[in-house]
């Protein structure tokens, strides 16, 4: 063979390769439905019998693949003569997403976690021509691995097939589907020699199993009973078989190398490291054990969880798992981040050759110390260009693409956070949502395939969501006054002038934080332990708030019997009583330091024996708001006492100390009628009471004393077995209307 023809041999076998790796999925195209079009469109005239009854009828469905030519979805709606609807779309969800959009638009209705507006005009309003929606964005994502712990993990089947339903209605075509995950890995731990008493050595307890699953902790809350893991696997049966029949690609999970300490004894070889505590874990709950992705152990285990995956759940050949969340490499060599990020791919294509590993890239924002453009381009090129997809996790505050030429040319999704820990509180970045998505389709060399909603919690601030879901389906950012003044229509089925410009009052202050870097802690020193050092910053003018606030509570009257409104007017009085909280702590602190016993009782007489239990009364009148209906629902996966207690414990230690001993106290902080009663409250009256005596005696006040004491506070409330209403208690109009004449002027003259 002549030089000249080696060397063409050479460039057709490069050919080949680049072809192989570069372009075989170049635009994810086997992500697709697996759901005929028949049963998505009857998986649609389902939803809308569920939402609209018996009105349902009056639009008729069609699930057509072949509307969309270049797997981007679409949606056209027409009116027929005898006054229907007739919607088709290239999916299940892109038809639900279609009328949904019809819904706002022309019946000015609404659907939310906190309740529906649904008077849909009689007959139904004609559309002219046809009304044409589609998208950019391949594909829109939803959840964050965290929300299975903070939001979804005391859900039974209702509370889900409700949630899948917002789903398809907002446009979402790549849930994550995490439940029941722990069933699979005790049958494969027991298929490698594990006993059950390693095994239960390892779950932690259902409200922490997002750690857990990501090798932050382990037992802790536990052990998980046996009767969780039938309860959880018939979950996920019911919720993938709902998810792919809308035409959904459910996203299952994947090995990422965290394992019980038991695997030691089976395999005392195996190249395993201990990883330190995390998050002020002891090494009892944490240290966790971690396999080395270039040991073939790895590569075992691995393709046997996922074989269990496939053949249990099905697959659509996408699956999530996370290397190193929140949890430092053992080594910043980018040939090693490049071999496991390799190896952990290849136990998902051992068992699925269509793989496509999708990964939080959250990590490249929480240690950016270790995560330099070298070491994050060498994990993400462990795996072939196109078999990845990375979630820009928090992009709406900190994008990562814009750093990493667009994730070095691996897809991702630009994805909207919005949330930690499931906390109360107004919060929004609409100006950066508004332009984010726009901003990123334009980056140069963009490889943005989606938009994403990745919330640690749910069920708050619907506002944001039904604002994120809208701009995957829009061509250029909206008008945001204008949109909410829509918005605030549709929620209350009312054209009040007043209640629009409340809420455009809220969407230039509480909901647009313009700060640089600013995480959605609920700082409000209401939901945290006292101390004469608490933070007292707000990102936006609370005249703003008071102004609306005013407003809402003057349209109360007539509104009172709409569910969303109830819910607001509730919400928009905790946020302002929030705020007044900070005002009077600030008083109180001033008083300690000025010495001035009479500022003091004053001040913290009005919060610990007025304020909280006036908030506490509001929350307890509105069914979104109750501790009871978390705890309840805890307790009814339950078969007996014993374990009945067991997830009590779990669901109040998760809003309350998170840990043991307040290891991560008050991060997914709540404001619910309850807990404000038997937590926040009683903290804040042993802190008044504190510097009280602190004053009366001449003695210094000193923090430690008071955690140790207010520890006792805190532990008691989780073991305090008291029952809590699960229905609202009281009239929520009187009380918020009391609160205001009482509250309203202070508010005022304290800007």
């Amino acid at each position: 063979m002549s030089h000249r023809s080696g060397y063409s041999l050479t460039l057709v076998v490069l050919f080949c390769l680049f072809v192989t790796a570069f372009c075989k999925f170049p635009t994810l195209d086997h992500l697709k439905p697996k759901a005929s079009d028949k049963s998505q469109g009857r998986a649609v005239v389902e939803l809308l019998k569920r939402l609209l009854g018996n009105r349902s009828t009056e639009f008729i469905v069609s699930v057509n693949r072949s509307l969309s030519n270049d797997s981007l979805d679409v949606c056209e709606l027409r009116s027929t003569r005898n006054n229907k609807i007739y919607a088709t779309g290239s999916n299940g969800v892109a038809v639900a997403t279609g009328i949904y959009n019809y819904l706002k638009y022309f019946c000015n209705c609404h659907v939310s976690w906190s309740g529906d507006q649904l008077d849909v005009p009689r007959p139904l309003p004609r559309v002219t021509g046809v009304l044409r929606i589609n998208t950019q964005h391949r594909f829109r994502y939803y959840q964050n691995v965290c929300t299975f712990s903070y939001s979804s993990v005391w859900w039974d089947w209702p509370r889900w097939e409700r949630e899948i339903d917002w789903m398809a209605l907002n446009g979402i075509n790549l849930p994550l589907a995490f439940t029941g995950q722990e069933a699979l890995w005790q049958e494969v731990y027991r298929a490698l020699g594990l006993n059950q008493s390693e095994i239960e050595e390892f779950f932690s307890g259902p409200a922490f199993l997002a750690w857990n699953r990501m090798g932050n902790l382990f037992k802790f809350g536990g052990p998980l009973p046996q009767s969780w893991h039938v309860n959880q696997l018939f979950l996920q049966f019911k919720i993938l078989e709902r998810m792919r029949s809308f035409g959904m690609i459910p996203v299952l999970p994947a090995f990422s190398g965290n394992i019980p300490a038991g695997i030691l004894r089976l395999f005392p070889e195996a190249n395993v490291t201990r990883l330190g505590p995390w998050a002020h874990f002891n090494c009892s709950y944490s240290c966790s054990y971690v396999l080395d992705p270039r040991d073939p152990l790895f590569l075992q285990i691995g393709s046997l969880y996922l074989s269990q995956v496939v053949k249990q759940f099905g697959t659509d050949h996408i699956y999530n798992t996370d290397t190193f969340n929140e949890m430092t490499p053992p080594s910043s060599d980018p040939a090693y981040l490049s071999a496991v990020s390799r190896s952990v791919f290849a136990s998902m294509t051992a068992v699925d050759p269509q793989a496509i590993w999708l990964m939080q890239g959250w990590l490249f924002f929480s240690d950016t110390a270790f995560w330099k453009p070298a070491q994050i381009q060498a994990l993400l090129h462990g795996v072939p260009l196109g078999r990845m997809i990375v979630l820009d996790l928090f992009a709406e505050t900190e994008p990562i693409f814009s750093y990493t030429e667009s994730f070095y040319g691996q897809p991702f999704i630009w994805c909207m956070l919005q949330n930690f820990g499931g906390n109360s509180g107004f919060f929004g970045t609409v100006e950066s949502m508004n332009s984010g998505p726009f901003k990123a389709l334009q980056f140069p060399n963009s490889t943005l395939v989606g938009i994403g909603m990745t919330p640690e919690g749910i069920e708050q601030n619907p506002v944001m969501y039904e604002l994120m879901s809208e701009l995957a389906w829009r061509k250029e950012p909206v008008n945001l006054s204008k949109w909410v003044s829509l918005y605030a229509m549709r929620r209350y089925g009312s054209t009040q002038d007043s209640l629009a410009a409340a809420w455009r009052l809220l969407f230039a202050s509480v909901y647009n934080c313009t700060v640089p870097h600013y995480k959605n802690h609920n700082h409000s020193p209401l939901v945290h332990r006292p101390s004469l050092h608490m933070n007292a910053d707000r990102w936006y003018d609370p005249a703003d708030l008071y102004k609306a606030w005013k407003l809402i509570i003057e349209a109360a009257p007539s509104l009172m019997s709409k569910e969303t409104f109830h819910c607001d007017l509730v919400d928009v009085t905790r946020q302002v009583l929030q705020v007044l909280t900070t005002s009077f702590y600030q008083d109180i602190a001033d008083a300690f330091k000025n010495q001035k016993l009479p500022e003091l009782l004053t001040a913290g007489g009005v919060l610990v024996y007025d304020l909280l239990p006036e908030l506490n009364r509001l929350l307890n009148s509105d069914r979104n708001f109750l501790l009871g209906t978390w705890l309840e629902r805890a307790r009814s996966f339950a078969l007996d006492e014993k374990e009945a207690q067991l997830y009590d414990m779990n669901a109040r230690n998760q809003l309350t100390l998170w840990g043991p001993s307040g290891e991560i106290l008050d991060y997914a902080s709540k404001e619910w009628g309850g807990l404000m009663e038997d937590y926040y409250a009683q903290r804040w009256g042993l802190f008044v009471e504190t510097l009280v005596e602190c004053l009366h005696t001449g003695r210094p006040y000193k923090q430690d004393t008071f955690n140790q004491a207010v520890f006792q506070v805190e532990k008691g409330f989780i073991y305090n077995a008291r029952k809590y209403p699960t229905k609202p208690q009281g009239d929520t109009y009187e009380i918020a209307r009391r609160i205001f004449l009482k509250y309203y002027p202070q508010a005022l003259k304290r800007l």
